[in-house]
């Protein structure tokens, strides 16, 4: 609605000012910024003090001191005492509730801008001045600061709620310096630097635990309801909360470069990324005032000009139509909506860097992914023998070999059975690079590595046929037999095709670098349409732009840093398990924030819930609108109605708007 309250200065650090851009200038005069997107007069499309502080007390103090005086003077006006008395006490109360609205419209004049909502409803209530409408003049200012008022209140709980989901930055922090306890901001906290987080505190600045172990709350980062247990030696990001201990963190970043800043500096920049929604409302404002205001003169003085009634009545019927006219409940409702779609999809886990890619996903009809560490976990597990006499000698001979390695795949096998390795004396070992392992203990000597390995060495083996990487072994020269590995499946990749299929989303495909035997294991398993594999980068690029010149809508979900090509070229993409990943908050429009593929299908949801949502306040606020300012022109609604048209429509689209952060199933 208008933007002429108070005086304030903006603390909040990652303001949503309704989803507008803020003008970090902050050239306030009476915190009216240079645009405006409403015609208010200020660019974040209300400018309200929106309940907060001592300001919003005084508001009302003020509006009920108004509607007194203006009962006072309907009483007034019934008994037999000169209309001069009454008078008076109507213009105190007109003067009192809407001084401020008067000189937001002399502002606005001074500026140039002849459309804004303070200037629509001084020239309406004014003009029922002139022609003796005294209660209704009052009713209109009484009436149009009470919708503020209750709009007030609804925008503030919209953005307490908001903020609430993204603050997860602490306003001080304990850090160990000269074996005291000293408290700081997170800002002053330095890379090295003891942390000490209590139960129930935040950590300010990632780092790795010293002492404790317990657990911590993720879900402001993650959207997991369930804790994370952390323990010494493990890392912790900013923004996780301690549940039930006390830790020993050492900042391993300062804050600014700290996962936390990192999010909130992206939901900060979302602002700016308007949908295209968003943008055509914008225009749509600036042509729609002018031509309902030149709609209301022509009402009001072209009816008399022809001889169709007395210039007094056809006055009125314009001021009707001027005070219903305001696009107010589009330009707040509509980036309300979506800032509150992309609140939602924060707190479900899912950073989304604008409204238009918000809007972008809800008309999504394909998705395409990556494999390793989207639909399965990028994580080696073994998963079965081949050709194995003894499997205990087997798995004794690799958990040696593998013991004292770092690949992803020794790794693996030392989780698996590295206990058969404890008591043996390695005395030798050493990497033959791209093949495998020699290690001797005692007099034995162990070979374990691929088929390349096996046939230089000279050693007769059998080749394995299962899915997944082989590892063979030998010992002094005699074949054991093969281990398998194999990237496991998600547990909830599987569940996640059904979802998307649900939302109508069952063209899907995969394109990976893997062989293409394990590539369409993996897909029949989890559900996936199409399958291909054995993708060079460039291959991913160019098979993804094949099936997108197909005419459909699609997303990619990669790993964020790999699939950077992709990423660029789907119509939205999506990095899987970005939390922490600098690289994955740069390369994608959304981030899935942990390890969840379900949580694509869930942001696919709120996107399309908040568009529905949208498209009821644009198609809601202009019929009613548009019908009031025509039925005013006809003479059928008064001045009441067209403000309640005015002050309601704008409440109601507000509280629409924030159905879209109680989003659900």
């Amino acid at each position: 609605m208008s933007a002429h309250k108070h005086e304030e200065e903006c603390h909040d650090e990652h303001c949503c000012c309704h989803g507008h851009e803020h003008e970090h200038e902050h050239e306030h005069e009476h915190h009216h910024h240079e645009h405006d997107d409403c015609g208010c007069g200020c660019g974040c499309g209300c400018g309200h003090d929106h309940g907060h502080g001592e300001n919003a007390k005084g508001e009302w103090l003020r509006l009920a001191a108004a509607a007194v005086l203006f009962v006072g003077g309907i009483v007034l006006s019934l008994l037999p005492l000169p209309s001069f008395v009454s008078l008076i006490l109507y213009g105190a109360a007109y003067l009192t509730a809407g001084y401020a609205v008067l000189s937001g419209a002399v502002r606005g004049i001074l500026k140039g801008d002849w459309f804004g909502e303070d200037f629509l409803m001084a020239v309406a209530s004014i003009g029922a001045f002139v022609i003796g409408e005294y209660a209704e003049a009052c009713a209109v200012m009484l009436l149009f600061e009470l919708g503020e008022r209750l709009q007030d209140r609804a925008v503030a709980k919209s953005r307490d709620s908001i903020r609430s989901m993204l603050e997860l930055r602490p306003e001080r922090v304990q850090v160990e310096r000269d074996g005291k306890a000293v408290t700081v901001t997170p800002d002053e906290v330095k890379v090295g630097d003891i942390l000490l987080v209590l139960p129930g505190e935040k950590v300010a600045c990632d780092g790795e635990v010293l002492d404790g172990s317990g657990d911590m709350d993720m879900a402001a980062l993650t959207g997991e309801s369930l804790p994370v247990a952390k323990q010494a030696g493990d890392s912790v990001l900013a923004g996780s909360i301690s549940i039930d201990s006390t830790f020993r963190i050492r900042a391993t970043e300062a804050y600014d470069n700290s996962t936390v800043a990192k999010i909130l500096e992206m939901l900060e920049h979302a602002k700016a990324n308007k949908s295209p929604t968003e943008s055509f409302i914008h225009r749509f404002s600036k042509v729609y005032t002018p031509a309902v205001c030149l709609f209301a003169l022509c009402v009001a003085v072209l009816p008399p000009l022809f001889g169709l009634g007395d210039f007094g009545t056809w006055i009125y019927r314009g001021l009707c139509a001027l005070a219903a006219s305001c696009p107010c409940a589009l330009v707040i409702s509509v980036p309300l909506g979506f800032f509150g779609g992309l609140g939602a999809a924060s707190r479900a886990g899912v950073l989304v860097k604008g409204g238009n890619y918000l809007e972008a996903l809800a008309a999504v009809d394909a998705a395409a992914f990556d494999k390793t560490g989207t639909i399965t976990a990028g994580k080696f597990v073994y998963s079965g023998d081949e050709n194995a006499a003894d499997a205990q000698r087997l798995h004794r001979a690799v958990a040696i070999c593998e013991k004292y390695s770092t690949h992803p795949i020794a790794v693996a096998a030392t989780e698996a059975f590295g206990a058969l390795a404890d008591d043996a004396v390695i005395t030798e070992a050493a990497a033959i690079p791209g093949r495998g392992v020699r290690a001797t203990v005692g007099d034995v000597v162990y070979l374990c590595g691929n088929a390349a390995l096996m046939r230089e060495e000279g050693i007769a083996f059998t080749e394995a046929e299962g899915l997944g990487t082989a590892v063979y072994a030998a010992e002094n020269g005699q074949f054991l037999g093969s281990v398998t590995f194999a990237d496991a499946l998600k547990a909830d990749s599987a569940s996640a095709m059904r979802e998307l299929a649900s939302l109508g989303i069952a063209d899907t495909v995969m394109l990976t670098g893997d062989k293409l035997a394990i590539a369409e294991d993996v897909g029949m398993r989890v559900g996936i349409g199409a399958v291909h594999a054995e993708l060079l980068p460039a291959d991913k690029a160019e098979r993804f732009a094949a099936e997108k010149a197909k005419g459909k809508k699609m997303v990619y979900v990669g790993d964020g840093i790999n699939d950077a090509p992709v990423l660029a070229l789907a119509d939205v993409g999506v990095a899987m398990g970005g939390i922490g990943s600098a690289a994955a908050l740069e390369a994608a429009d959304a981030v899935i924030m942990g390890d969840s593929l379900l949580k694509l299908p869930e942001v696919i949801r709120i996107a399309r819930r908040t568009m529905r949502i949208v498209r009821e306040n644009i198609v809601f606020s202009l019929a009613i609108k548009l019908l009031i300012v025509v039925l005013s022109a006809f003479g059928i609604t008064n001045l009441w109605v067209a403000v309640f048209g005015d002050v309601g429509v704008c409440l109601l689209a507000v509280l629409n708007s924030l159905r879209v952060m109680q989003t659900r199933k």
